[in-house]
């Protein structure tokens, strides 16, 4: 790694607001990276993707190792050619569908196998096929693999897991990477510990960045907390943070707080999908009776496409009526959403505001919660 790989510009407290230099432009930090899991960000153009703020997707390598496969993405002169996206691209590696996914693969020492879900074959990673894998098909930032361990499983377990991503990372740290940017990945469960020493082994490695992995899988929030608080005390300064894994409001601001500069979550298109809206004050669901007149943009002051031109009635009545126009124009209202909360973070920083900031997103969303009635007061706004 280069002196020049990250920048911090900023800060207030433990947060930063910095600015991350990859092979295709600079990704201002704080950051929320859309996922684009098979090559496309569900139901978006990659233009109306850019207009939302996002400088950086993510996509999944093991998923397009399966299909399409990486000869093809290589054929096309890469991911970015492929899916034609001009920004950055960061590539999970594959270590998180070993707990999605874990009734079809089996794990060793030297790496994983996984049957495929979508033709029952067979596909081997191992630390070095997975970075020179991503490094073949041209993408800014690979992902180490790493062994996630789901929450609930044994301290053997764990601690085992744990040993296996710490010596796949070194593995990883052998391969030649050209201009791509290599993140190690920490883990450690749910113990602070266990997690600050993870963080301490796998920042000794010499990465160009750190991931905080194998959380949001359904630990309590304060167990979250404590773990993430664990690496970033553990994490050296220089080095860009990325939480994986989360993409609600609330959780994104306390994280930023602690000092993570980076996120990525299916949440704003799989809400979509569900017909909710992300607003300030929480979560609008369409599919409510009491939008069927209701004639206001999802939220007012929004500069997306959806609330530009349509109101809550119509928008309703496409998921009514089962047309994907719905679903394209609350993804990209939820895209948004979380790009503004990116930018107004950042401004935030730069000005030493953002402990004001976060207290009065607290407020809006306090508000909303406990009113007796009202579109937004009746939406929770849990994760």
């Amino acid at each position: 790694m280069t002196a020049a790989v990250f920048t911090v510009l900023s800060r207030e407290g433990r947060a930063r607001r910095g600015v991350l230099c990859t092979a295709h432009g600079l990704v201002q930090t704080p950051a929320f990276m859309p996922v684009g899991t098979h090559a496309t960000v569900k139901a978006c153009h990659p233009d109306e993707v850019a207009a939302t703020g996002a400088e950086m997707i993510l996509s999944n390598f093991y998923h397009l190792s399966l299909r399409p496969g990486l000869d093809l993405i290589a054929e096309f002169g890469g991911l970015h050619a492929f899916m034609s996206w001009p920004g950055s691209i960061l590539t999970d590696s594959g270590g998180y569908q070993m707990v999605s996914l874990s009734s079809l693969l089996d794990f060793d020492d030297e790496g994983v196998t996984f049957r495929s879900p979508y033709d029952g074959g067979t596909v081997r990673m191992t630390p070095e096929s997975v970075i020179l894998g991503q490094v073949r098909i041209g993408v800014d930032v690979a992902m180490a693999l790493d062994h996630p361990s789901a929450f609930g499983a044994s301290d053997n377990q764990i601690r085992d897991a744990t040993r296996r991503t710490h010596r796949w990372a070194a593995r990883c740290r052998e391969v030649s990477p050209g201009r791509t940017l290599v993140f190690g990945i920490v883990q450690g469960g749910f113990d602070p510990e266990l997690r600050r020493a993870s963080a301490e082994t796998v920042a000794g490695m010499g990465f160009d960045g750190l991931a905080i992995g194998g959380l949001v899988l359904g630990e309590p929030a304060n167990i979250r907390r404590a773990a993430i608080e664990a690496c970033v005390d553990a994490v050296p300064d220089p080095l860009p943070r990325y939480l994986m894994g989360m993409g609600s409001d609330l959780e994104l601001l306390d994280a930023i707080t602690q000092g993570v500069d980076m996120f990525d979550c299916v949440l704003p298109t799989r809400l979509a999908r569900t017909g909710t809206a992300m607003t300030r004050a929480g979560r609008l669901v369409l599919r409510r009776g009491a939008y069927r007149q209701d004639d206001r943009p999802l939220e007012l002051g929004c500069a997306c496409p959806a609330c530009g031109r349509f109101s809550r009635a119509y928008l309703r009545h496409l998921y009514q009526a089962g047309e994907i126009l719905g679903h394209r124009m609350v993804s990209l209202h939820n895209l948004h959403h979380l790009g503004q909360l990116m930018a107004e973070v950042r401004l935030a920083l730069e000005s030493g505001g953002l402990g004001e900031l976060v207290a009065h997103r607290r407020a809006e969303m306090a508000a909303a919660g406990a009113a007796a009635s009202g579109s937004y007061g009746s939406i929770p706004p849990g994760p």
